[in-house]
């Protein structure tokens, strides 16, 4: 029997290990990821947990939703938007104000990229996962049955005192 790869090559792929997201269980963590988790200081771990109180849907970003600083912090509250996230329930949180929240977001989350959402405190992804739900209809499904939606009621009323043209 004949190897396409060679057998160092081999064995390195079978050692690797799958990635675990942050919101599983945490006896299903490596021992490394384990470990990682706790590099994270107490004071940034109740300073992220206190930030996730704050509203049901909470996107971590560089920038502010109105002032964007990156292309895939934008992308993320226009999907939000386009979504129709109620504001009374949303929360943005610009990490460039603080480097150890910057830095401890990815340890938290165990995903190494900003923009991160959250949705009742639990990790939802970044850009890519929020585009990837928005055109499956995924993340409509889940933002109605959270209800961080505008309610419908609202949206009829906004649109009955838009004078028509």
């Amino acid at each position: 029997m004949r190897f396409l790869l060679s057998k160092s090559r081999i064995l390195s792929q079978t050692t690797t290990r799958p990635y675990v997201p942050a919101f599983t269980n945490a006896y299903k963590f490596s021992y490394k990821q384990q470990q990682q988790l706790r590099l994270l200081s107490e004071s940034t771990r109740q300073t992220i947990e206190g930030v996730l109180s704050t509203a049901p849907v909470v996107l971590f970003m560089k920038g502010t939703p109105e002032f964007p600083q990156c292309g895939f912090s934008r992308a993320s509250i226009q999907i939000l938007g386009l979504q129709g996230v109620d504001p009374k329930k949303f929360a943005a949180f610009n990490v460039l104000e603080d480097n150890e929240i910057r830095e401890g977001i990815k340890e938290y989350s165990n995903w190494p990229t900003i923009p991160q959402l959250y949705v009742n405190k639990e990790f939802i992804g970044g850009c890519d996962i929020l585009v990837s739900m928005h055109q499956s209809g995924e993340l409509e499904d889940l933002l109605e049955k959270e209800k961080v939606l505008v309610p419908p009621e609202e949206t009829a009323d906004a649109n009955a005192e838009k004078p028509s043209s």
